[in-house]
């Protein structure tokens, strides 16, 4: 049985604002995708397939491009079109059980130790399952675009994080009938439990943020020297 890693890295950052995609914006003299490359490359041998845009002009330029465990593959417009293409790519090659990690490219913190923890937990798995934290803000329902609806309770809610581990079958088959059902899922979970199943949550660490705004480049800064600092 093997594992395989996807980055869907094809977005063009509209959140983000600016010429350039948050995954090449400089973070510690790095590029914010050669980070997040550096951690995901540490956890195993594992063959690593990076989904970029079609019209994406900087991916070549890296010195991280010519890895040979890193393979390339054009994505979609949507981030679950990127990881249905990277799989694709995979079909001669990958087993129905092998597992697959998908992770944001835009999560550039994420700790190896919460990787490693992510497999070892699932490795036993018939589904899968994501990295998540509990949420500890008080969440509200908003209706109408800024009145309150409801308070949710929040001792049963967790913020989904990145990476998300499945068996290779079942996530192709999650994402090709969310395709022929005109759906478009925001992670890779929940494209899997539209079609019944049940993937279990790993607790993770909160400093995996993603990178979403142009003020998040500072707290990821942050982040990496604390880590670093800590180690």
């Amino acid at each position: 049985m093997s594992r395989w890693i996807i980055v869907p890295a094809a977005g063009t950052g509209s959140r983000f604002g600016g010429e350039v995609p948050k995954q090449y914006q400089l973070l510690n003299n790095k590029t914010v995708i050669e980070h997040t490359l550096e951690r995901l490359l540490a956890v195993d041998e594992s063959i690593i397939v990076v989904a970029v845009n079609t019209a994406d002009n900087r991916w070549q330029e890296l010195e991280v491009f010519n890895h040979s465990r890193i393979r390339t593959v054009h994505g979609g417009d949507e981030r679950a079109d990127s990881v249905r293409l990277a799989l694709e790519c995979l079909q001669r090659e990958a087993d129905t059980d092998d597992w697959v990690l998908v992770h944001d490219v835009a999560r550039p913190c994420v700790r190896v130790a919460d990787i490693q923890k992510l497999v070892d937990n699932l490795k036993d798995h018939k589904v899968g399952g994501v990295l998540a934290t509990p949420v500890s803000d008080t969440v509200k329902r908003v209706l109408n675009g800024a009145e309150v609806d409801s308070t949710e309770d929040r001792t049963q809610l967790w913020a989904a994080q990145t990476p998300q581990m499945f068996r290779y079958g079942l996530l192709s088959w999650s994402l090709k009938t969310a395709v022929r059902d005109h759906w478009k899922p925001t992670d890779e979970s929940a494209a899997v439990e539209r079609l019944g199943h049940t993937p279990l949550v790993v607790e993770g660490s909160r400093d995996n943020i993603k990178i979403t705004r142009s003020e998040d480049m500072a707290i990821a800064e942050a982040i990496m020297n604390y880590q670093q600092e800590s180690l």
